[in-house]
């Protein structure tokens, strides 16, 4: 009853050419949607502070891969991004990384604004097997819950421990934001 008396009110308002409306039935604002791969670019955090570590033989060192919003719109970004290394040698293949067990959050990015993540990395000692070494030449990343990846050509050099088929390697990734 209650409803049907609002908009009753509401149409004569309207009829007399008052542009009133209640508070409560104004439209809120909608909330972000999520970013898409064509909302994006995408490369490697190059700056020093930013380089793996490659002459940590047998401790992790970190590589940052950022993506800054181009669009014109706000956007939001949570979970893992996807990666896979394609190696530079042909018995390397291409290496889907795993997730870490850290706990995503939801990142809302404006216009020109960026987030990024890390992925943990094992280097290798120049005495490591052959066999045993991962040579990174790109890095194919797909934003999270998006099917179109961009191709990063890998600047840093350096070769990873071959770990693609472990349970629990040594290099993995980390959510965005994290």
């Amino acid at each position: 009853m209650k409803s049907t008396i609002t908009t009753v009110a509401l149409a004569a308002i309207v009829a007399a050419g008052t542009a009133a409306v209640p508070a409560s039935a104004a439209t809120a604002k909608a909330a972000p949607t999520r970013c898409h791969t064509a909302d994006l670019k995408a490369g490697f955090a190059t700056g020093d502070d930013a380089k793996p570590e490659k002459g940590r033989t047998g401790k992790q060192t970190q590589a940052f891969i950022w993506f800054t919003n181009k669009s014109n719109r706000t956007c939001t970004l949570s979970g893992f991004a996807g990666v896979d290394m394609v190696g530079a040698q042909r018995p390397d293949g291409t290496w889907s990384l795993v997730r870490s067990a850290k706990r995503p959050t939801k990142i809302t990015l404006g216009r020109g604004d960026t987030a990024d993540f890390s992925i943990d990395l094992l280097p290798v000692a120049r005495s490591t097997p052959q066999k045993e070494k991962f040579v990174p030449a790109t890095f194919l990343v797909t934003p999270p819950n998006e099917t179109k990846h961009f191709t990063l050509k890998w600047p840093f050099g350096g070769q990873i421990l071959k770990q693609d088929g472990a349970t629990h390697p040594g290099t993995y990734l980390n959510p965005v934001g994290q």
